[in-house]
């Protein structure tokens, strides 16, 4: 009789998963070391041991510092993964030590986080003590990878990406304008392309914000990059410097409705992209927890209750029609 074929037992500690990203990130051992509190000597011995335990390289070494081999690299995509899988797990965990039951990871683009969710999620959260909600901004495409991958619950996303495999829920417009100055000719304008708003310069939200970076791929689709004179934390801001005349802004048109006084002008972008609709996506398993479709519910409250789904056409050219409803919360 064959011998039953033995698992492998790697054992690694999950730090050493820790300390391997950050020599992928810091690019030296060195610099990994000071970054995760650990004298060299110890960082080296462990990224051996880690060696042993993989049974293969899984760096190069050399004066320049240390890059990943194949192998490495594979290793950093899972420890990645694995590392936000505890994170969530300790968070959950932490929950149920304070008498929670449960946290939720809601991903969403700039949007979101900034207009809709907050006026949403509040009566979600006052009814529903025994969930918290870990809510994080993303670009909309970085929200469908996480969904993806299983390290969130629930996207809300701009319906210009590709949600294929997702349970997706139509929820809120969201049309961008261009906020002008005032003394802009401009202002009397019904209409106006990005294109002609980049020859001027621009006041907007941090680099990394999914608005911000959903503007710059726009940008780039043309060869150019938007000149920005400052950017700020958050829409009232940018629209006060608006307003002061330091350049123009582009946000979302209920925005712009709030924050612009008789300083500053509102007109509408021309650019068919301009005009999106947020979705609220879940995989098929993620819709089976009673917890999310209890949010979904809320978010739903007053929202269209016709789902979509993208299909592809001919040629690749994306659009949606109906798809199956997400089962009510029980």
């Amino acid at each position: 009789m064959a011998q039953a074929r033995r698992t492998v037992d790697y054992r690694i500690d999950p730090f050493d998963l820790h300390l391997f990203a950050a020599v992928i990130e810091h690019r030296t051992i060195t610099a990994a070391a000071a970054a995760v509190s650990l004298s060299l000597a110890a960082a080296s011995a462990r990224l051996k041991a880690l060696e042993d335990a993989t049974g293969t390289r899984l760096l190069e070494r050399s004066k320049a510092g240390a890059t990943p081999t194949n192998a490495g690299r594979a290793l950093a995509r899972h420890a990645h993964r694995v590392l936000a899988e505890l994170e969530s797990l300790h968070v959950e965990m932490a929950s149920f030590g304070h008498g929670l039951r449960g946290t939720l990871r809601l991903l969403c683009n700039t949007a979101a986080m900034s207009e809709a969710l907050p006026r949403k999620i509040g009566g979600f959260l006052a009814t529903t003590p025994d969930l918290d909600v870990d809510v994080q901004e993303l670009p909309s495409e970085a929200v469908i990878d996480a969904l993806r991958r299983g390290t969130a619950d629930l996207g809300i996303v701009a319906d210009h990406v590709d949600t294929s495999g997702l349970l997706v829920r139509p929820w809120v417009d969201d049309r961008l304008v261009a906020l002008l100055p005032g003394s802009w000719a401009w202002g009397r304008r019904r209409a106006l392309a990005y294109g002609e708003l980049l020859e001027h310069p621009l006041v907007g939200l941090p680099r990394d914000s999914g608005l911000s970076r959903f503007l710059a791929a726009q940008a780039s689709r043309s060869g150019r990059v938007p000149r920005h004179r400052v950017r700020l934390g958050g829409f009232d801001a940018v629209a006060q410097l608006v307003a002061a005349g330091a350049g123009a802004a582009v946000m979302p048109q209920s925005a712009a409705s709030r924050y612009r006084d008789a300083s500053s002008r509102m007109v509408p972008l021309s650019d068919a992209w301009a005009h999106r609709r947020l979705l609220i996506c879940m995989t098929p398993q993620g819709a089976e927890l009673n917890s999310v479709r209890a949010l979904v519910q809320a978010l739903l409250i007053a929202a269209p209750a016709m789902a979509l789904e993208v299909v592809e056409l001919p040629g690749g050219t994306p659009r949606r029609r109906p798809a199956k409803a997400v089962p009510a919360a029980q």
